[in-house]
């Protein structure tokens, strides 16, 4: 019977903490420990943790802030289990999980797995919206965590689990945030680990919960794949072009669009018709026209800051060739 061990790297997120434990004291499969890493938190939350002990096998550990990537790291080398799973702090976990999990598990025999997110009906509609713009097929958040998505799957850390051996022997994360997770998964496939999805194992993950934090982290995101790109040359795909040039076919649409009329216009009618269907997609998918226009709003966001990072860092980094020998695994 496999026995999982559960991470969740934390700082400064009590609260986030009480909800997700909350969620996994109705597991219906009961063979799995957790371990929190405190991150060297300010608001620590220790307290939150020892109010759970009687109902969960959880270990707690206060560590030296240095980041997601060591946290996580310290939490594997505690960990005992024959599966080591990565969890966020800001997720809420279905009671099926793990049983899931081991469905997915016995019948496609992962070294790796990841599993997917969606909105939890309890979310706010900013956050319904951003899971949508990073989750549905219409975005380019839609070419990972399902069956149909584009090239191989990379499991990401918010919700991902791996064999012990896969922990021996390719070791732990990068000090690379965000991005390490991408990078743990492709050195995992690197040393021929059998890596996947398992559609049923989802959670539910609350994301930003603003447009300028949200903007923040596809931005960054951005950037962080040319470093990857660096690091793992053969991984850049077609797919990773997609926000920087629907961008600029974004802005020569609108400037044309107003330049030309009335010729502009049939330029510009593929871009309209595909924002209308974002409206309608994520105001059906959510059952609110709030939430579908707003994730026309992320979705935009999403786009655009990724695209700005992404284009930024490849003119640096690979046609300026500017840090020429930078080690990026640091």
């Amino acid at each position: 019977m496999l026995y999982f061990s559960v991470i969740v790297p934390v700082y400064n997120r009590p609260n986030e903490i009480e909800e997700l434990l909350s969620t996994l004291i109705h597991q219906t499969y009961k063979h799995f420990e957790i371990i929190i890493v405190e991150d060297g938190s300010t608001i620590p939350s220790e307290h939150v943790v020892h109010r759970f002990q009687d109902q969960l096998n959880i270990r707690y550990f206060n560590k030296n802030k240095e980041g997601p990537s060591a946290a996580r790291n310290f939490g594997m080398k505690q960990a005992t289990g024959d599966y080591l799973v990565l969890f966020d702090s800001d997720l809420l976990v279905p009671p099926q999980y793990f049983e899931e999990t081991v469905k997915g598990l016995e019948k496609d025999r992962w070294d790796c797995y990841g599993g997917p997110d969606r909105a939890h009906e309890s979310f706010t509609d900013l956050q319904k919206a951003i899971n949508y713009s990073m989750t549905s097929f219409l975005t380019t958040g839609g070419i990972r965590g399902n069956k149909k998505q584009v090239g191989q799957f990379n499991p990401r850390s918010f919700n991902m689990g791996f064999s012990r051996q896969v922990f021996e022997k390719v070791g732990g994360f990068i000090d690379m945030h965000p991005g390490e997770d991408i990078d743990f998964s492709l050195r995992i496939l690197k040393e021929g680990f059998k890596v996947g999805l398992i559609p049923d194992a989802f959670v539910y993950h609350k994301r930003r919960s603003t447009f300028k934090k949200f903007y923040t982290q596809v931005y960054r995101f951005g950037l962080k794949r040319i470093e990857l790109y660096k690091l793992h040359p053969d991984t850049l795909k077609l797919t990773h072009w997609f926000p920087t040039l629907f961008s600029a076919y974004f802005l020569s649409a609108v400037a044309i669009a107003l330049l030309f009329p009335p010729y502009g216009y049939w330029y510009a009618l593929p871009l309209g018709l595909y924002l209308i269907a974002i409206i309608v997609h994520a105001t059906v998918d959510n059952g609110s026209l709030i939430v579908g226009f707003t994730a026309l709003a992320t979705t935009l966001i999403q786009i655009f800051g990724y695209g700005k990072g992404f284009w930024e860092n490849y003119w640096k980094l690979v046609i300026l060739n500017k840090d020429k020998g930078k080690d990026f695994r640091k």
